[in-house]
Formats: C-alpha cells, structure tokens, sequence
C-alpha cells in the first residue's frame, strides 16, 4: 500500500509539476513580446518629447526675437538653429559611415515612403535654397564691418546641411533601421524637428518681408503715414548688391518654406519605420502610360498660363488708385471662382468613377500613406479658417465694395473644393490595386525578369502531352482515327484590332488620369498666387474691418502657411494617384 501510494504520489506530483511548467512556458511566451513592446513605446515617446522641446525652445527665441525691439537678437536665434544642423549633420555623417560598413548586410526597405520623381522635385528646392543661401553670404560679405559673424556662419552651414540631407534622401530615406533602434529614433526625430523649426524661421521671416512691402507699397500711395526702415539700412553696406541680395530673399522663402516641411514629413516616415517589419509581398506597380492625355494637361497650361497673368496684373494694379486696386482684387475672385468650380466638377467626376467601379478598399499598414491622410486634414485647416472669417465679416460688414460676394462665393467654393479634393486623393490612395508583385524601381530584377534562357518545363504527374513531346508523330494513331484527328486544325482566333483593345476600364482610368493632371496643374496655380504676393486676404479690408488689423494678421501668419502647404502637399500626392491609377 505504501508503495502503491508513494508510487501515486510521485506521478501525481509528475502530472502536477509538467503541467505547472507547461502553463509558466506559455506565460513566458507571452511575456517576452509585452516586455519588448514597452521599450520601443518608452523610445518613441522619450525621442518625441526631445525632439518637441528642441522646436519648443527655437519658437520661444523666434517669437522674442520678432518683437519691435528685441532682446534676443537674429544672431542667438540662428546660433541655436545652425548648432542643431551640425548636430543633425554628425548624425548623418555617421549613419551613412555605419551603412558602409555593412554593405553585406541586407537592410530593409520601405518601398512606399518616397518615389523618385519626388526626390527629384526635392533636389530642385534644395537647388533653390542654395541660391537663396549664397544671397545670403553676399549680404554678410557687404556688411560684415557690422553685422554678426553668424549671418555669415548659418547660410554655409545651412548650405552643407542642404546638401548632405538631399544625399541621405536619395540614398537612405527608405531604410527600415533594425539596429541601434533607440539611437536611431533620436538620431531622426532630431532631423525632423530640425527642418520644423527651420520650416518655421523660414515662415516667419517671409511674413516679416511680406509686411514690410506691404507697409511700405500703402505709405507710397499715401494711405498709411509709416516709415519702414530696411535692416540693411541701418549698416554701411559696402557693396552695392546689398539691396538686392537682401529683396531678392522674398522670392525664394516660398520655395525654401517648402523644402524644410516636405523634408520633416519624409523623415517622420523613416522614424515610424524603426523596428518595423516589412511586408516582402507587395503589388506591381504598372507601367503608366501617357498616350491620349491630352484634355487633362490642355486645361491645366491653360489654367497656370492664366494664373501668371493674373499674378502680373494683380501685383501692378494694388499699388495704384482704389478704383484700379478694387478692379484688381475683382479679376482675382473671378478667376479664382472659376478655377475652383473646374476643379470641383473635375474631383466629383474622380469619384463618381470610383464608385461605379466597386473595388475593396486596401487596407495594408502603410505609414507613408497614413501620414499623407493626416498632413492633408491637418494642413486644410488654415484655408478653412480664412475662409469662414471672411464669410463672417462678408455677412457682418456695413460696408459695400463691389467685390464683396465675390470673396463669399470664393471663401465657399475654397472650403469645397479641399472637401472634395481630400476624399478624391484618400480614396485614390486607399484603392485596392491589381494583383501582381511590387517592386522597388531602384533594386534590381529578379533574374527571370529579362533572361533569355527557357523557364524550367512544369511537371506532368504523370500525364503527357504526346503532341507536345513529340510534334511529328502527333498524327501517328490508329487507322480510324488518323483520319479524324488530323483533320482538325486549330481554328486561328481574330487578332484584336486597335479599337477593341480599349476596355472600359482604361477609359475610366484615362478620364482619371487626365482629372489627376488638371488637378495637379490647379494646384499649382493656387500655390504660385499667394506665394508671390497675391494675397487679396491682406487687401480687401473686409476682415480687417470686422477683426481688427493684428488680430487679422496673426489668423494670416498662422493660416497661410498652412495652405501653401496643403498645395504642395496636393500636388505630390496627386502625382502618387496619376502613377497608381
């Protein structure tokens, strides 16, 4: 009895104890995954918060230092900015130095986040800000008698940044970093909020230059007595480009402004990608073809060739009698209605085809497009708040000026249009896209891509084709049926002619391709206008009137950046659905 039950007792004990350590086996494979989760939740919020108090700080010196009479001067606020360049260059320098290392490493690639021909028109605003940079030495090297050595510091040090981060564009953008995770995210959050504070100074000082124009346009038409003193005034300049170098600068803000944004959102897509994993099974992207564009590309040179007219006879006319600057302020809002109701017409019509032709939505983790979905919500914001202040003080003024429901019209059709063109490019983007495997442009093809060696033969299991194996004794059967068999010849099929090649489907996808261009084209008219001065928010003295002039100004300083922007923003993403479609 004893034996028997000391025999039960340990096999009791034995089922007991398996079972125990089964269950602890299972809760230690669950655990493993949560502790690994908290670490990269704690870098993401650790790097966040870094990188926010890095920008929090440079705002603070900015506002400072955009007082009437400043403490903090333009030399502290540039001396911060230029050491978080050289910071953001050193990072760089030895990210790429540890990828050269481990050139026989495979990194992963996110082929989403960019496309060739957006680094490209990259490169071309890079190019830009460098001219504007070299303006910017010419400047210090005519007044450096009096000037700051670190006007002449940032502009070369920014320069270099320039050039080194459009490298890291073009040949480090897509990596999916799976090593020194923690460093890393540091490392790139702090280039983000690099380029956001830069985005920001560019911001600010292009609203500086655009006020002071405008000041000084009203004090030589006598309607404001104000004297505008220039900075470069105040220092004996020994050159006599000063001038120029320093107007010239109010040109090329815009495109500088555009550069640092369109930068920030690229790289926050590279730090939402640390520690991912890739999904390897992608779809193919088609070859996009471009025969019979022709309605699309018509309507939208036709589109900007109007806008540049209407730019020159908005920017002559304003600075002279009311009567010409009211009629100035009229032919913008006329145009612009206009454009805005094409373009309307045009994203309805991209949606109308998308709904006829019923395709699951692409659900797929895909950060580059989330973060297109968010910036175009978020960046509509500014329009739409211009847009219902002027529809208030439209319904609210006592004053009459001819163009009054003509800025109501406009500041309706504005929040229409971007209402209809944001559901257009996200149902674009979230489109479920053919079958087929995906490829990145850049790597290179699979070997069976254009090998001119015969694919292997499939198998058979058993079963032979003896007409394929042997193609001249495919007739060699029995006497009664030689005759039947040999008799039937494959009945040839009509080759398709040019017309019934096209299928319904393409002329869908060519009718939306030719929207995608038109669209493109608008967009980018409605980027040239305000970027180069053609504010009729700043104008018309409707809202001015009801909000008061300050108040007024800081809703322009704050929204008007914002819609560049969004155009900018609309313009690459609608160039993503023409190569999609």
């Amino acid at each position: 009895m004893d034996e028997d039950s000391g025999v039960d007792i340990m096999s009791l004990n034995k089922y007991s104890n398996s079972s125990s350590s089964s269950s602890s086996s299972e809760h230690d494979k669950k655990t493993p995954a949560k502790i690994e989760h908290y670490p990269k939740k704690n870098a993401e919020i650790i790097s966040c918060q870094y990188g926010t108090n890095l920008l929090l700080v440079g705002i603070a010196l900015l506002l400072a230092n955009a007082t009437a009479l400043p403490i903090v001067e333009e030399k502290h606020l540039l001396s911060y900015i230029t050491s978080l360049m050289i910071l953001q260059l050193i990072w760089m320098l030895w990210y790429v130095l540890l990828r050269n290392r481990r050139k026989n490493t495979r990194t992963d690639r996110d082929i989403h986040v960019t496309t060739a021909w957006i680094r490209g028109g990259l490169t071309v605003l890079a190019f830009i800000s460098l001219i504007m940079d070299a303006f910017r030495v010419g400047y210090y090297v005519g007044g450096h008698s009096c000037v700051s050595v670190v006007l002449g510091v940032y502009p070369v040090i920014h320069a270099v940044h320039t050039l080194a981060q459009v490298h890291f564009l073009w040949f480090h953008i897509k990596d999916v970093i799976q090593s020194l995770q923690t460093f890393e995210r540091f490392g790139v959050i702090h280039s983000v909020f690099t380029n956001l504070l830069l985005w920001c100074y560019g911001v600010v000082s292009e609203a500086e230059h655009y006020m002071n124009n405008r000041m000084r346009r009203l004090s030589n038409m006598g309607f404001i007595n104000f004297t505008i003193v220039d900075p470069e005034l105040l220092c004996n300049c020994t050159a006599t480009t000063c001038t120029l170098f320093y107007k010239s600068l109010s040109y090329l803000f815009p495109f500088c402004i555009e550069y640092h944004v369109i930068v920030s959102a690229m790289l926050f897509v590279m730090w939402k990608n640390i520690g991912r994993t890739t999904d390897l099974s992608h779809k193919k992207r088609l070859a996009t073809k471009t025969h019979c564009l022709i309605t699309g590309p018509f309507l939208g040179l036709v589109a900007l060739a109007s806008t540049i007219g209407v730019m020159v006879v908005y920017l002559i006319h304003t600075e002279q009698s009311m009567e010409t600057r009211q009629t100035a302020i009229s032919i913008f809002y006329i145009y612009a209605i206009i454009l805005l109701t094409l373009m309307c017409f045009a994203g309805v019509a991209g949606l109308l085809i998308y709904r006829v032709d019923h395709k699951p939505p692409d659900t797929s983790k895909n950060p580059s497009r989330e973060l297109d979905t968010e910036l175009l919500f978020g960046s509509s914001v500014g329009a739409w708040l211009m847009s219902w202040c002027s529809i208030v003080s439209v319904l609210s003024t006592s004053s009459n000026p001819p163009y009054i429901w003509m800025n109501f019209t406009y500041s309706l059709l504005i929040v229409l249009e971007k209402y209809i063109q944001n559901l257009f490019i996200i149902e674009s983007l979230y489109r479920h896209k053919e079958d087929g495997k995906k490829e990145d442009p850049e790597l290179p093809p699979s070997p069976e891509t254009f090998s001119v060696t015969p694919p292997l033969p499939l198998p058979y299991n058993g079963i032979i084709n003896q007409a394929y194996e042997t193609p001249d004794m495919a007739c060699v059967t029995s006497e009664n049926e030689q005759n039947d068999r040999c008799s039937r010849k494959p009945v040839e099929a009509p080759q398709p002619t040019g017309r019934d090649l096209v299928e319904p489907s393409n002329v869908k996808k060519l009718i939306l391709k030719n929207i995608t261009v038109f669209l493109v084209m608008c967009n980018m008219s409605l980027w040239i206008l305000p970027a180069f001065g053609c504010r009729p928010q700043f104008d018309n003295g409707l809202e001015q009137e009801i909000y008061g002039p300050n108040k007024w100004i800081t809703v322009l300083n704050f929204a008007i950046p914002l819609n560049l922007f969004y155009r900018m923003h609309s313009v690459a993403s609608l160039f993503e659905v023409f190569i999609e479609v």
